[in-house]
């Protein structure tokens, strides 16, 4: 298997994107999988990495990548340690920056070879705020060919009370803990001014009711973090997607960080597996 990894592209604002690339070199041309992590997540988490080589052993061009504004740095991409960056990221940064890996992802012969991989477009998937991302790429670009989520949220602005942003706007600034590390990450006003910016291409339901791929949602009947009515409540946005509940899985399909096992957890691979014949499908 090839692995190229911390490939390091442009983002769509100051900072760089990092990516790592999979695939097994055998001249055929495969799919290009893309893979969003999502909030307080990043590319190298938990056991993405194994995920990352099942997928490029089931016949795909694997890319997972740090958004740009998601806290790591490229001198040290697996851990939040800049806490500014996250706090000045937002919606659209996220969204843009999916658009440059996928105009990354379809340029031929910069990392993978050409006739490795499939020209026609690519598919996207994401776990968590990161689902919310890539079906909002997918309702506003035709390169998109199928999309699968993971324990995808159903609307960003879900915990947007009016107590909440009111104070919010007052004080410019909101501390999320990081329960793993500790630590108190800013989140910046301009996340909720970017967002009224933006609506109408932000705003998830209608996303979700635009999207015309085809579109498997994934979620466990276990989901501490995103309940599984969310899941629920995308399917009904879109009857024609796919609805798939795992029973016992939570939110992030058994998996933590790090993740020392050599092999997937159980519920993350059975979500692995499902998506990848999933995106085989004709």
């Amino acid at each position: 298997m090839e692995i190229i990894r911390n490939v390091e592209i442009e983002g769509s604002r100051e900072r760089p994107v990092l990516l790592d690339i999979y695939f097994k070199k055998d001249g055929r041309a495969k799919p290009v999988v893309i893979f969003l992590h999502g909030f307080k997540g990043f590319k190298d988490w938990g056991h993405f990495d194994l995920m990352a080589r099942k997928y490029a052993e089931n016949g795909f061009v694997f890319i997972k990548y740090n958004s740009s504004y998601n806290g790591t740095t490229p001198e040290n991409p697996g851990e939040l340690s800049d806490f500014e960056a996250f706090g000045h990221n937002n919606l659209s940064t996220e969204a843009n920056d999916l658009g440059l890996v996928i105009d990354y992802a379809l340029q031929p012969g910069l990392q993978v070879p050409a006739e490795e991989t499939e020209q026609s477009g690519v598919y996207l998937l994401g776990h968590s705020r990161g689902g919310g991302i890539v079906i909002v790429k997918a309702a506003e670009d035709p390169r998109v060919k199928k999309l699968a989520t993971l324990a995808s949220i159903h609307d960003f602005t879900a915990f947007w009370d009016e107590e909440t942003m009111k104070k919010f706007k007052e004080d410019g600034v909101i501390y999320i803990l990081n329960s793993r590390t500790g630590d108190e990450l800013p989140i910046y006003y301009q996340m909720a001014e970017d967002y009224l910016a933006n609506e109408a291409r932000l705003n998830l339901p209608q996303a979700a009711r635009r999207l015309v791929q085809p579109w498997l949602i994934v979620h466990g009947d276990e989901d501490e973090t995103v309940p599984l009515q969310a899941a629920r409540y995308l399917h009904q946005l879109n009857p024609a997607s796919e609805l798939m509940i795992l029973p016992g899985a939570d939110h992030s399909f058994g998996g933590s960080h790090p993740w020392a096992e050599q092999s997937l957890p159980e519920y993350a691979e059975k979500a692995s597996e499902a998506i990848a014949h999933f995106f085989k499908r004709k």
